[in-house]
């Protein structure tokens, strides 16, 4: 018997997925609970995994957009993936190519596989209109691969058709190509998001800049202590977090966001971290911020990005967040303008810190200095209180020990 495999409901607002990629082969053999393909949601990345052990048969294929409950594959009884009988066609194929090397043989050493193009290299060779028998096969026991079809030269055009070549335009130099490649459900997503915050806040962005000597030195100093004691660098992002989750504290409107027609307040900080993932940008959330130490911060992140990377993110972790840091500066960036993260009221950007001379006390210095960026609703937060907000963030960056003594 066979055992349909179907997408599983992955989300109360996710109508559909994209199947990203096939794991395991159709006729591969799978065991239970092995991961067999990867669904991508508009939110998220996750594994099918096979509910039974026994052979794969793929229905659907790489790039179908599915809708919850329709049918990906079925898993047929059986231990071990059957040999791939070959296709009629295939067969004939060889039959009329090498007559007279079937002949020579007349033995069992002649297998099927010599002279005889995979699937993928049958098509390309079907295109290009070029006999199997005159291209000679690189893959095992002398198949012929796709790289071998795409590398075979097609067969002399017609006169008919030369006759017209001459009037052709010679075409400029170098190559001149296109790709196209539709978007991902996860692209798709991020897009309409950005569009519709554009299209329904009052968006506005407010500067200041930090002096980040005194957090370079207290990392400097002690960051070899931190991370033998508790496993983790200690990295700029830390401070960030916890200074937010200050500032939060006398500013709550930064934030708070709009439900209808009501202001909705938290007393807690879920911090939204912007991680540059391999499908896109995500934003990971680090729950509990504001009762967190520097450590337990730098923990969290570690595992955050891990998952991210390897695009193992879970729904719950990418959702619910209050406020939102990104950090442009480990691309280069020196001065952008962050787009909100729905619905969320405000988002901070951190930049690359640069030396530049500043005035201190009517002396001019070289300190390393970073801009910062607060994107802010102006339907619920005022300018004063975001300026505030973007004021005492900077304060309790320029004098760390505040973060720690809550001052």
């Amino acid at each position: 018997m066979s055992l349909e495999i179907k997408v599983p409901p992955v989300g109360e607002s996710i109508t559909e997925v994209t199947l990203s990629s096939w794991l395991k082969k159709d006729g591969d053999a799978v065991q239970m609970d092995e991961a067999i393909a990867e669904l991508e949601s508009d939110k998220a990345t996750f594994e099918l995994t096979a509910e039974k052990a026994g052979i794969l048969k793929t229905i659907a294929k790489e790039g179908d957009v599915l809708p919850i409950g329709a049918v990906v594959c079925s898993i047929e009884e059986g231990g071990a993936a059957p040999a791939a009988a070959p296709k009629a066609v295939e067969v004939a194929a060889v039959a009329e190519a090498k007559p007279v090397a079937a002949a020579a043989a007349g033995s069992k050493e002649t297998t099927y596989a010599s002279g005889t193009p995979s699937p993928a290299a049958a098509k390309i060779l079907a295109e290009k209109g070029v006999d199997p028998a005159s291209v000679n096969g690189n893959g095992v026991a002398g198949r012929i691969t796709k790289e071998d079809a795409l590398s075979a030269q097609a067969p002399a055009a017609k006169p008919a058709v030369t006759a017209t070549a001459p009037a052709t335009a010679a075409p400029p130099a170098g190559e001149r190509s296109e790709k196209r490649e539709k978007m991902s459900s996860l692209r798709k997503t991020v897009a309409r998001r950005l569009v519709a915050v554009k299209n329904e806040t009052a968006m506005l962005t407010t500067f200041n800049e930090v002096d980040m000597s005194p957090i370079m030195e207290l990392r400097g100093k002690y960051k070899d202590k931190f991370k033998e004691k508790h496993g983790v660098g200690l990295g700029f992002m830390s401070f960030f977090t916890k200074a937010v989750t200050e500032a939060l504290k006398d500013w709550p409107s930064i934030g708070a966001r709009i439900d209808g027609e009501e202001v909705v307040y938290s007393n807690f900080a879920d911090i939204s971290i912007a991680v540059s993932a391999p499908k896109g940008l995500v934003v990971p959330v680090i729950r509990n911020a504001d009762g967190m130490s520097l450590a337990d911060i730098e923990k969290a992140i570690v595992v955050l990005a891990g998952k991210a990377r390897d695009n193992k993110l879970t729904l719950e972790e990418m959702t619910g967040g209050t406020f939102t840091i990104t950090n442009g500066g480990v691309f280069g960036s020196m001065l952008s303008t962050p787009i909100l993260n729905s619905p969320q009221s405000a988002i901070l950007g951190m930049h690359n810190i640069i030396e530049r001379p500043v005035a201190v006390n009517g002396q001019v210095v070289i300190r390393p200095m970073m801009y910062l960026a607060l994107s802010y609703d102006h339907r619920i937060v005022d300018g004063r209180e975001s300026v505030s907000f973007l004021v005492r963030v900077k304060q309790l960056l320029e004098d760390p020990a505040r973060l720690l003594l809550g001052v």
